[in-house]
């Protein structure tokens, strides 16, 4: 009988007790042993924060990336081998603060890679400061003073930055947090789960009582149907996902919200101009030998001759 792959490294996982980092973690090793993905064609990419250390908790290919910047390695990773399944983890404060504009690029661009946010609406790793995500006057008891800011709201910003599957999860629900992560990792497109993460040593706001008090499954609806069937349908789905996103407080809905597999993604339209990728993407072309590039003056020439402009001196 063939041995089950550990997806779980042996390192210790030194996220504070009680931290809603370890449902997520959980969910993604669930969600990757019931697709039964090939570790050796797997990979997360993660930001700085308490969320980045989980490209080292489980057993695929990883890369710890710079502050705010996991998303342009994924999507260099991706194009590069789109044999990959790629997954950017970031918390609120990485990825709509300093990687913001990568974020948006993300979802205008549709490359097929999934991003999950951590968000728990303080800059955990350094002390419980206010991050993009946190409310405008809520004070934690990191915070000296109320929130002074405005909040983005991910699920707004996702939908209209042109994300072809957003969702909703909260971390210490488990079940239906990694059957979320199977569907977006299944996705055709740039896909988005922004994960409610109770921070237990910064934010007493936002806590694991307060959502189990205000959190409710959209699915719970029967009417409920963010799926995109045809294309003249995207415009009725996209307000109705809009308008749910901006359900708050009282009542916070999880689960998918819109799904579209009705646009091309980046890859594809690539193709399109570049006909030889994905086939010759630069993860499987051999671009020298000895020392020597493989292609002649001519053949570069030839091959991007749509894209060569001469320049008279």
């Amino acid at each position: 009988m063939e041995r089950r792959h550990e997806y779980k490294t042996s390192l210790w996982v030194d996220w504070c007790p009680g931290c809603g980092n370890f449902g997520i973690l959980t969910a993604v090793i669930k969600a990757f042993e019931e697709l039964g993905l090939d570790p050796s064609k797997t990979v997360i990419v993660s930001g700085i924060g308490c969320s980045g250390k989980i490209a080292h908790f489980v057993n695929v290919n990883g890369v710890h990336a710079l502050h705010g910047r996991a998303i342009p390695f994924a999507m260099g990773i991706k194009l590069a081998n789109p044999n990959l399944t790629v997954i950017v983890h970031g918390g609120d404060g990485d990825l709509l603060g300093i990687g913001a504009g990568h974020f948006v690029a993300l979802g205008r661009r549709n490359i097929d890679i999934v991003v999950v946010m951590h968000n728990n609406g303080v800059y955990g790793l350094t002390k419980g400061q206010a991050s993009p995500t946190l409310p405008l006057g809520v004070k934690t008891k990191a915070l000296a003073r109320p929130n002074i800011q405005q909040a983005v709201n991910p699920v707004l910003l996702a939908l209209s930055s042109g994300f072809t599957f957003v969702a909703r999860g909260y971390a210490f629900n488990g079940v239906h947090l990694k059957e979320l992560i199977k569907m977006a990792i299944k996705h055709r497109g740039a896909a988005f789960i922004d994960v409610l993460q109770p921070c237990i040593t910064f934010n007493d706001v936002y806590t694991a009582e307060f959502y189990r008090k205000v959190v409710y499954e959209l699915d719970e609806d029967p009417n409920w149907d963010p799926i995109v069937r045809k294309p003249d349908e995207a415009k009725e789905k996209l307000l109705k996902a809009i308008e749910k996103g901006l359900e708050w407080a009282d009542r916070i809905p999880i689960g998918v919200f819109y799904v579209n597999e009705h646009v091309p993604t980046f890859e594809e339209r690539l193709n399109k101009r570049a006909h030889r990728y994905p086939s010759t993407n630069p993860a499987n072309s051999v671009i020298e030998v000895g020392g020597k590039p493989t292609l002649s003056q001519q053949e570069f020439e030839e091959l991007f001759k749509e894209y060569i402009i001469t320049v008279e001196k």
